[in-house]
């Protein structure tokens, strides 16, 4: 290690997506860039998104496909760069794509292609980029900017971007770096907990997993306990074992003040809860004490037959009526353990709506270890939306998934840390 301090016009820790994207647009104004990666390797969530294609963006993407405690703030910066941009910059490099269901836009091949391109691009920008620059120490300097050491040497900067990102899949190096810095600079940050991330079933529906490898097309939202209407969640036992050695910054509770929000896609049934895209999109919303509703028959009238003159009323009636829309394991478990208070038209009604706004009650999720995201994050009320530059703090910029901004399954977390970051380039 070198004890010269090495002087740059901004220093952007993390070399992930949005770290790289900063980088490359702050660089190619001219700025003098040193991009600091605590790992050995820039991007390696990016390698492994999207089954290694990497969803890279979404066509439809738009404000209301992210999840925040300001629910307007993402519009300034996804205004300033959509996916139209960064589609345009992936053509320019001649990477081949397509799309999935939903506006979701894939690389025909490896997600490598895109890493190699943001590094391509931080190449034209004259960025310098640092791996294994480990125990990351930030400080104000005194004249000004900002000083940081690390395990690579010690660095100054009038402009420090924090591209960090969240608690998610810590085994690919996650920390709480983003939250510690936050702290230090007296900005608050909203509790995080996992996101898009599979539910946890016990007591009296943990039956359910029986039925692990079942899949199903649902439309599945959280429903907020009354509980988390009034008073807000607290942060998740999850977080405050997950950071060793970290100063837990003071967070402040989290009233879910939006409106549940429904996802028609499959639900995949697991050993140990449910999990599949749409209850991972519902899994967002979700806070312990929620219920998880499922419409388990989207657009069928199942028991109509039933009801017919003359029809069968039984359990042997019930559970072919339903194997005419589920799965037949699902029909199954539904009748034996599911059954109707009687056969009337009055019952047979009754357990029709429960079909449709089918209640179970998640123990809990899978954790960061599991979540694809971490929601919550640094509090938007402190950064600039145009910018993202912490508003008491001139010169300290936080990006991605760091901010308490969260997309969306499907693209839209890849489009925010694109548009994040080159608001915040643009300015730093």
């Amino acid at each position: 290690m070198t004890n010269a301090l090495r002087q740059f016009d901004v220093i952007v820790v993390g070399a992930g997506a949005a770290g790289l994207m900063c980088a490359a647009t702050a660089g190619q104004r001219g700025r003098r860039v040193a991009l600091l990666e605590h790992g050995g390797q820039a991007g390696r969530k990016i390698l492994i998104s999207g089954g290694g294609r990497c969803n890279f963006t979404n066509i439809h993407c738009e404000p209301g496909n992210f999840i925040s405690e300001n629910p307007h703030f993402a519009k300034s910066a996804l205004a300033g760069y959509g996916p139209r941009d960064f589609l345009e910059l992936v053509e320019r490099y001649g990477i081949k794509w397509h799309e999935k269901t939903l506006g979701q836009l894939f690389c025909n091949g490896s997600a490598r292609a895109i890493l190699e391109m943001l590094l391509a691009e931080c190449e034209l920008g004259g960025v310098e980029l640092v791996l294994n620059a480990r125990e990351i120490a930030v400080e104000g300097a005194a004249g000004g900017g900002f000083r940081v050491e690390c395990s690579a040497g010690e660095f100054w900067a009038e402009s420090l971007v924090v591209a960090t990102g969240g608690l998610s899949i810590p085994k690919m190096g996650a920390t709480g770096l983003a939250y510690e810095l936050a702290g230090k600079f007296g900005l608050a940050v909203v509790a995080p907990r996992p996101g898009l991330v599979a539910l946890l079933l016990g007591g009296d529906e943990a039956g359910w997993t029986e039925l692990a490898g079942v899949a199903a097309e649902v439309v599945a939202w959280a429903e907020p306990a009354e509980k988390n209407r009034s008073s807000g969640a607290k942060a998740h036992d999850d977080f405050a074992g997950s950071i060793v050695g970290v100063k837990t910054p003071t967070y402040r509770p989290v009233p879910p003040t939006y409106r549940p929000v429904p996802f028609r896609e499959k639900m995949l049934v697991t050993h140990r809860g449910l999990s599949g895209p749409g209850v991972l999109q519902a899994s967002s919303y979700w806070r312990p004490g929620d219920e998880l509703l499922l419409d388990l028959a989207p657009d069928a009238k199942v028991l109509a037959a039933l009801k017919e003159p003359k029809a069968r009323r039984d359990l042997t009636a019930l559970r072919q009526a339903l194997r005419e829309v589920l799965p037949q394991r699902l029909a199954g478990y539904l009748a034996e353990n599911y059954a109707p208070a009687g056969w009337s038209n009055a019952a047979l009604d009754e357990y029709e709506r429960r079909l449709h706004r089918f209640s179970l009650h998640p123990v809990g999720t899978e954790g960061f270890e599991k979540a694809e995201v971490t929601a919550g994050g640094v509090d938007t009320d402190e950064l600039q939306a145009r910018t993202m530059e912490a508003r008491t703090t001139p010169g300290l910029y936080f990006i991605g998934e760091a901010v308490d901004v969260t997309g969306w399954l499907g693209g839209f977390n890849f489009q925010w840390a694109w548009a994040s970051a080159v608001a915040a380039g643009r300015k730093a």
